[in-house]
C-alpha cells in the first residue's frame, strides 16, 4: 500500500509538471493579446495622428517618391473609426516633375477633405461627423549629397483666410465635410534649393476638431494630423554634365535628422 501511494504521488507530480508550462504558456498568450490591444482614449482628450514617411524600396529611385513618378498622390489618415481625412497633392504640370531641379520653380497644389464612411456620401450634414481645420502648416527638409540639411520651403495659414467668405466655418475652424469642397490651395511654389539637393520632404501638420457623434456639439475633440510627402529633385543639366553626384544611394522619404514635433496645438 505505501508503494502504491508513492506511485500515485509521483504520477500527480508529473501531471502537474506537464500542466504548469501549458498554463504559463496560456497566460503568456493572454498577456500578448492584451498587450496588442490599442489604448483607449478618453472623451475630449487630444491626440496626435502621425503617418510615418515612406521608406525607399528601389535602388533605381535615389529618393523614393510616388508623387514624382505619378504627378499626384493621396495621403489619408483615419481620425476616428470610419472617418477619413484626405490630403490630395498634385503637380501643377504633372507630366514635367522630372524637370524639378534645384533651380527650376516647382509648382504644386493641395486639397484637404474628409469622408464619413458610416453614412452615405449624399447624406445631409446633420448625419455626418463634422471635422473642422483651424490651422495648416507645411515645413520642409532637404536631402543633399553633401550631407547638409536645409528647410527652404514653409507655408502656414488659417484655412478660413484661404477660401471664399461664404464657406462654412466656426470658432473651431473651416468645415471640411461640406458640399463646398473643404480646403483648396490651387498653387504654391518651391523655388531655389541648394545645388546638391536630390530630394525634399514636406511635412503637413493640420490642427483639426473632430466630432465624436454626428450633430452633437459637445462631442468634439482636438487632434493634430501629420503627413509626409517625399519629392525627388533632379540634377540641373550643367551639374549632370559636370559629373556631380545626384544622390544614388537609397534614402528614406524623410531626410536624415528630421526633427518631428508631436506636441498637440489644439
Amino acid at each position: 500500500m505505501p508503494s502504491r501511494r508513492r506511485a500515485r504521488a509521483v504520477a500527480a507530480t508529473v501531471a502537474l509538471a506537464l500542466v504548469a508550462p501549458a498554463m504559463l504558456s496560456g497566460c503568456s498568450q493572454m498577456s500578448d493579446i492584451f498587450a496588442s490591444l490599442p489604448g483607449q482614449i478618453g472623451g475630449k482628450q487630444s491626440v496626435v495622428v502621425a503617418t510615418p514617411a515612406p521608406q525607399s524600396s528601389a535602388a533605381s529611385k535615389p529618393f523614393d517618391s510616388q508623387f514624382t513618378y505619378d504627378g499626384s498622390v493621396r495621403l489619408t489618415s483615419e481620425v476616428a473609426d470610419g472617418l477619413e481625412l484626405r490630403l490630395d497633392v498634385w503637380a501643377v504640370d504633372p507630366k514635367r516633375t522630372m524637370e524639378w531641379t534645384a533651380t527650376n520653380e516647382k509648382q504644386l497644389g493641395f486639397a484637404v477633405n474628409v469622408v464619413d464612411n458610416r453614412v452615405d456620401e449624399k447624406a445631409v450634414l446633420a448625419q455626418k461627423r463634422r471635422v473642422y481645420v483651424s490651422s495648416i502648416s507645411v515645413t520642409s527638409q532637404t536631402a543633399q549629397t553633401g550631407g547638409q540639411v536645409s528647410n527652404p520651403f514653409q507655408f502656414s495659414a488659417d484655412p478660413r483666410t484661404l477660401v471664399p467668405s461664404d464657406t462654412l466655418r466656426s470658432d473651431r475652424g473651416l468645415l471640411l465635410n461640406s458640399f463646398q469642397g473643404g480646403l483648396l490651395v490651387p498653387t504654391t511654389s518651391i523655388r531655389q534649393l541648394p545645388a546638391d539637393t536630390y530630394g525634399i520632404t514636406l511635412e503637413f501638420a493640420l490642427n483639426i476638431a473632430v466630432e465624436g457623434t454626428a450633430n452633437t456639439d459637445t462631442s468634439f475633440s482636438q487632434q493634430t494630423v501629420y503627413q509626409y510627402l517625399p519629392i525627388a529633385i533632379y540634377a540641373d543639366e550643367g551639374q549632370a554634365a559636370g559629373g556631380q553626384s545626384t544622390g544614388t544611394s537609397s534614402s528614406t522619404g524623410r531626410a536624415p535628422g528630421w526633427g518631428q514635433s508631436t506636441t498637440n496645438q489644439g
